[in-house]
């Protein structure tokens, strides 16, 4: 199926020096009103307390000229993600996230109407890991089970928000963000792994993919040598 995708894949909500998504405002502002947006569903299902998390979000986005609901205010959630324009899944936990996803007969869905260029989608944090081909490379404990790893698929990739550089002093010995991704490279159903940085945002449109924000990204591609974007 040819791809019409229209998504914004931030690392995370939070940036150091910035108030929640002010590093990612102008981008997020620019992506719903370029696509005629001005009702967003925001996808809580990463975190319990869904009132409590949609809020946050309504508080900082609504002011921005547009109007959040959750989905899990709608008595339908399919026929809510059928009708809507754009959507916003938010972080917290992945495995939470793809399995209330899961549940609640989305996956499927929203693939389809993301890759046919009818829902807009921008995910931060687990959000962005349920976008890609599949969970394995989230840094989340797996405190429940989905019934696959597989997620959306809006991008053929993998993608590891809050990527971190190992300090070059650093005492800590434990494994580094390289080596976790190192091992699943090793994995015979691995294959390109993006590293996302804390305040970076993948642009995709289509098979067009732009990265913005105010960081870079580092690419893991196997027995290939990592590489730096800015």
């Amino acid at each position: 199926m040819e791809q019409h995708s229209k998504a914004l894949l931030l690392s995370s909500s939070n940036c150091h020096g910035y108030s929640m998504l002010e590093f990612a405002k102008e981008e997020i502002c620019d992506f719903l009103k370029k696509h005629d947006v001005q009702e967003l569903i925001f996808i809580p299902y990463a975190q319990k307390g869904y009132d409590g998390y949609t809020k946050t979000i309504k508080n900082v986005i609504d002011p921005w000229g547009f109007s959040v609901s959750g989905l899990h205010t709608f008595n339908d959630p399919v026929e809510a993600i059928k009708t809507a324009r754009a959507i916003f899944v938010g972080g917290g936990n992945t495995f939470l996230l793809l399995k209330t996803l899961y549940d609640n007969n989305l996956v499927s869905l929203i693939r389809e109407r993301v890759c046919s260029g009818d829902l807009a989608y921008i995910g931060s944090s687990a959000g962005t890991n349920v976008a890609t081909k599949s969970i394995h490379t989230t840094n989340d404990m797996p405190i429940i089970y989905p019934p696959s790893f597989d997620a959306i698929s809006i991008v053929p990739f993998n993608i590891n928000p809050h990527y971190i550089d190992k300090p070059e002093n650093e005492k800590h010995k434990g494994e580094t963000r390289d080596q976790r991704i190192g091992e699943y490279m090793e994995m015979p159903h691995a294959g390109t792994v993006l590293g996302l940085r804390e305040g970076s945002i993948l642009h995709v449109h289509g098979k067009s993919l732009i990265l913005k924000g105010v960081a870079g990204a580092v690419l893991f591609k196997k027995q290939v040598t990592m590489q730096q974007f800015q």
